[in-house]
């Protein structure tokens, strides 16, 4: 059979942006698929404008009963992410909590400062975008924010195929809080000697220290039994969202509007206790914890048992305390049966003494 003529060129397919690896119509349907999440965290200083380049916020609107009057509002802002803990959600498919991890690792470091968490924007960046999945993702997010009583104003979803690995993705996100300026805590200019610390119990291990449990994991024999009892699943100890601390916090200081009851607050994240508390102290002055005035989560002891060191462990992990009021020795004992009450785990840990900025054991 005779050969077709060339005429010199080389035929090329069409490129398209789906044969990139980018389906825009993925992105049409994601879109209205998670309307409805959003929508949910909406309260009415929210200004609705679905689908729209930007979110709009009020601070002030009308109705009497409704209404917020800030006489000198102060914005707070925040960013973060979920770390490597992202790997391990998608090994074991445990990624529906995974969006609250992200909105508590900026709402709670937004609430150190005595801020109200107004709205949260999230970033997604993945190798391959699928509505169901993007969908379970923005629910966890969505429900986060409902913990943290802020609106998920909106967000940005990349398919980035030549970036990020089959499987592998990313989430960052956004926070932006209001306080009235003569209410913001600031511990290194008012934190005192004598005052107390309190520690709010964590969830587990939060969103911190994740390169180091996944070395960890993989001493554990497969399928045995494990070194320490967890009382559940290794998977669900592993996993666990980290707890909001916003909703309990706001309320107790609400209580305190003219005397200053809390002087300072710190979440404790990356660097444990060590390195978060000395950060809303004064330099000349030292924050001494109590060892035994709180209970350690038992994966914390499976973790260690894995061949961590105690003062890796301290220096990696929050070790069951995921946030620290410091307070005034007179309102110690109310402060601690108030966030009782909200349910919170609540434990008197240390206090505050003249010193050189140090965390120290007694």
């Amino acid at each position: 059979m005779p050969r077709a003529k060339s005429n010199g060129q080389t035929r090329r397919q069409r490129l398209t942006y789906r044969s990139s690896g980018v389906d825009v119509s993925a992105n049409d349907d994601m879109v209205e698929r998670i309307k409805g999440a959003l929508t949910r965290t909406y309260d009415d200083r929210v200004i609705s404008r679905h689908n729209a380049f930007a979110g709009l916020f009020r601070l002030d609107y009308g109705g009497e009963l409704l209404k917020r009057r800030y006489r000198d509002p102060v914005l707070v802002s925040g960013t973060d992410g979920v770390g490597s803990k992202l790997l391990l959600g998608a090994q074991l498919d445990r990624i529906d909590g995974l969006g609250t991890d992200l909105v508590a690792m900026n709402v709670n470091d937004v609430l150190t400062t005595g801020a109200e968490p107004l709205f949260f924007l999230d970033y997604i960046a993945c190798h391959k975008l699928s509505p169901p999945w993007i969908t379970r993702m923005v629910e966890s997010i969505a429900h986060g924010c409902e913990q943290a009583d802020c609106s998920l104003l909106g967000g940005e979803t990349a398919e980035l195929p030549d970036l990020y690995a089959p499987g592998h993705f990313d989430l960052a996100g956004f926070c932006v809080g209001v306080a009235e300026r003569n209410r913001l805590l600031d511990g290194p200019r008012n934190v005192k000697p004598g005052d107390a610390v309190i520690g709010l119990a964590s969830s587990g291990v939060h969103s911190n220290g994740y390169a180091l449990v996944r070395k960890c994991l993989e001493r554990l024999p497969s399928g045995g039994k494990l070194p320490v009892d967890l009382g559940e699943p290794l998977a669900d100890a592993v996993m666990r969202p980290t707890r909001i601390y916003v909703k309990s916090v706001v309320a107790m200081l609400k209580r305190y509007r003219r005397k200053r009851a809390v002087r300072a607050m710190a979440h404790i994240t990356g660097g444990g206790l060590g390195g978060n508390i000395p950060r809303v102290i004064p330099d000349n002055c030292d924050v001494v914890l109590k060892r035994g005035s709180w209970p350690i989560p038992p994966i914390f002891k499976l973790i260690q048992a894995c061949g961590v060191a105690e003062s890796e462990m301290y220096r990696v992990f929050n070790m069951g305390i995921g946030f620290v009021l410091i307070v005034r020795p007179a309102f110690a004992n109310s402060v601690i049966t108030q966030l009782q009450r909200l349910d919170e785990k609540v434990y008197r840990i240390g206090t505050i003494r003249r010193g050189s900025n140090k965390l120290i054991w007694k």
